[in-house]
């Protein structure tokens, strides 16, 4: 009976050593894995960097001005074309396509939906002034 122990316990710690030994190169895989993450993540702010800075090279007023001057036929602006915003015509009424296909389908029917949609302060619709 007490070889079987003995055999049991040898078993057991050699069960326990390869476990241990398992996880110990689990974690030095991961620590690996984290390293290169970090390694990744490290190039990516780096090429951020180089874009940020590309777009600030290519952003400049005066390299705009240069391009607009090349290949736009640009004039200065005349007196003629600045008006008041009263001169300017009203905007076209707004037409519900959907509104008027239902109208002749004979769909249109009454909801009960509240005409006044504008929010108070609060920002729930106002009751009706029948329900006040």
């Amino acid at each position: 009976m007490l070889r079987y122990l003995n055999a049991l316990a040898i078993a057991a710690l050699i069960c326990s050593a390869l476990y241990a030994y398992s996880i110990k190169y689990e974690t030095i895989y991961f620590s690996e894995q984290i390293v290169k993450m970090k390694h990744e993540i490290a190039r990516e702010k780096e090429a951020i960097n180089v874009l940020h800075a590309e777009w600030a090279h290519l952003t400049r007023p005066e390299r705009i001005q240069s391009l607009a001057e090349k290949h736009l036929e640009l004039q200065p602006q005349s007196i003629t074309q600045i008006v008041r915003p009263n001169d300017l015509p009203d905007r076209a009424q707004k037409i519900d396509t959907i509104g008027r296909k239902l109208e002749a389908l004979g769909l249109a029917e009454p909801t009960a939906t509240p005409i006044n949609t504008t929010t108070n302060a609060g920002g729930a619709t106002p009751a009706p002034s029948s329900q006040r």
